[in-house]
């Protein structure tokens, strides 16, 4: 993998870069949509390329757990298996440690996982995870990570540190022995809202030496000027040469403002989970489509967007779909809310390139905000 900064904002953090990947460049700021199951809930990659999405983010518990990197590997690897010729980072399951597993079964040596699905024990270790991700195929691999939720004491967050950076090292053992040379390793910084364990964990983990580095453990239960503030102080001791990844961050409010702060890449469940429960993002903020407001409403989703749905459709329409519990409702404002996305990013990265990225993101959130 190769990272090349194309452009930097004179005033703040942000920048323009672009990563080079088997499956294509991608440029940055960049959010990735989430495909757990290796597919965008509700909308075919048709949709994902007309709207200008260039990388998705797959899980590797679920697709270990069904239908089976085995599997996957047999179909050609992921991308061949899923119909997407773009980008695929493989979250390595770290959530999953504080969400799924058992949390005695919690030791140095991996995690003990019960199935969401039919009960069976797994067991995932740093180095086993590499493994799946190769075997699926993903351009971008997550290093094994231990998040903690919060509020959580200095004393565990230090231990998840610890045991981080000890996957972190193992895991990377294992993915020096990979066959193919053009995949990328990630490692996961974690320390809770500790500055002093955000710090030591950089420092280990550049140690190790990764192709570039994320941001875990945040948007879990911290108060959002928490999240803001270690987002910031991490960000400026990551490696200004490696791509710097915030996960699970993605209200467009909070993207901008990582932006500012250096952040290069983004990935959340947000534009999707919402689409499917009736919320469209819009320039002049949320709609909650399904709402009695929008039932003789004939204006398009967003006048501003040029996306299939607003060019076709109407809110009266959408709305009816949703009330009428048509499948067709959330495929439609998921379609929306992905361009919605992918316009956004689209208009960060041109506002930086032309030294406009503070006015730009002034008016943006102005509009967005206060409507």
């Amino acid at each position: 993998m190769k990272f090349e900064i194309i452009k930097e904002d004179k005033i703040s953090e942000a920048r323009v870069g672009k990563i080079r990947l088997p499956h294509g460049d991608v440029y940055t700021p960049v959010f990735m949509p989430v495909g757990t199951q290796g597919t965008v809930k509700s909308v075919a990659p048709l949709f994902l390329n007309q709207a200008g999405v260039q990388m998705i983010v797959a899980n590797t518990y679920h697709l270990h757990l069904r239908p089976g990197e085995s599997t996957v590997k047999k179909a050609g690897g992921l991308h061949s298996f899923i119909g997407w010729n773009k980008g695929i980072l493989t979250d390595s399951g770290g959530f999953q440690v504080i969400s799924l597993a058992d949390l005695n079964k919690i030791t140095d040596e991996g995690v003990r996982f019960q199935s969401h699905i039919d009960g069976t024990y797994i067991f995932f270790t740093p180095e086993n995870v590499i493994e799946m991700q190769c075997a699926l195929g993903a351009d971008i691999i997550m290093s094994f990570d231990e998040p903690v939720l919060y509020p959580s004491s200095y004393a565990l967050c230090e231990k998840a540190v610890q045991r981080t950076t000890e996957w972190a090292s193992r895991g990377k053992l294992i993915f020096n022995r990979r066959e193919d040379d053009e995949k990328a390793l990630f490692g996961i910084v974690q320390g809770g809202t500790y500055k002093e364990l955000r710090k030591r964990s950089i420092e280990e983990l550049k140690s190790i030496g990764f192709d570039g580095y994320a941001i875990g453990g945040l948007a879990i239960g911290e108060p959002k000027s928490l999240q803001l503030e270690t987002t910031e102080y991490t960000s400026q001791l990551l490696p200004s040469e490696k791509p710097r990844y915030l996960m699970g961050v993605g209200y467009p409010e909070d993207i901008i403002d990582a932006v500012a702060k250096g952040i290069d890449m983004f990935d959340c469940v947000l534009p999707t989970r919402n689409a499917r429960t009736g919320t469209v993002f819009t320039s002049q903020g949320k709609v909650v489509i399904k709402n009695a407001p929008y039932t003789e409403d004939y204006i398009p989703v967003d006048e501003e967007c040029d996306c299939y749905t607003c060019q076709n459709f109407s809110r009266a329409y959408i709305r009816h779909l949703f009330n009428a519990g048509e499948i067709l409702g959330p495929v439609l404002a998921t379609i929306h809310n992905i361009h919605f996305f992918m316009k956004l990013m689209q208009e960060i990265r041109e506002s930086i390139k032309k030294d406009k990225f503070g006015s730009w993101s002034g008016g943006f959130l102005s509009k967005y905000m206060n409507s």
